[in-house]
């Protein structure tokens, strides 16, 4: 057996990809150790599901598997494999019903963690209300802090509608987000009078 922790561990994502396709059958269990969190994270804020973003990232990983070979080395291996999960994501999207998941919260600590579940319930659920295309630019840039470049490349469009998509997406999150007070006009402007 092939002492996975030196060769592999050493070898670029390029190489490990092309290894791969000449028939290396540890090869691309190495770019899936490197790369699965990531892309976890990356579906997970895509989908807001565990279990869709949990099919989406095994779709994505069997399909970058199958297709290495299609792999033409004009950009990173994690931009190939970036847009290849966001893709599988949206397409898990497609294929379910919408519905809101409920918080994971440990009973133990419910306390400290209710606001941060009860904002990140919020942020997915306002997510959600966006199109897919905005979405996929947020989650990318403003969540996962890609560079406008990269995000652009993952998905195949300009850096100038990465923008576009993002500036939008923030544009209709933001009174989504915005706390509501009731003692306060609307815009969250004091009212005329006081």
């Amino acid at each position: 057996m092939d002492n996975a922790a030196g060769p592999l561990a050493d070898a670029s994502d390029k190489e490990l990809l092309a290894r791969h396709v000449a028939g290396d059958p540890d090869a691309f269990g190495e770019l899936f150790r490197r790369h699965r969190d990531r892309m976890w994270a990356v579906a997970l804020r895509t989908v807001g599901d565990r279990e869709l973003a949990a099919d989406a990232v095994q779709e994505a990983f069997i399909s970058a598997f199958r297709r290495a070979d299609r792999f033409r080395g004009d950009s990173a291996v994690t931009t190939w494999l970036h847009r290849i999960t966001v893709n599988a994501s949206i397409d898990r999207l497609r294929r379910e019903k919408p519905t809101t998941p409920l918080p994971e919260i440990d009973p133990a600590d419910r306390h400290d963690r209710h606001d941060s579940a009860e904002t990140a319930l919020d942020v997915r659920a306002a997510l959600a209300t966006l199109p897919e295309a905005q979405r996929g630019a947020l989650v990318l840039v403003d969540m996962e802090g890609l560079p406008v470049a990269e995000a652009a490349a993952i998905l195949g469009v300009a850096e100038g509608t990465i923008k576009s998509r993002c500036s939008r997406g923030r544009a209709a999150l933001a009174p989504l987000l915005t706390p509501h007070d009731p003692t306060r006009g609307s815009a969250g402007r004091e009212p005329e009078g006081r």
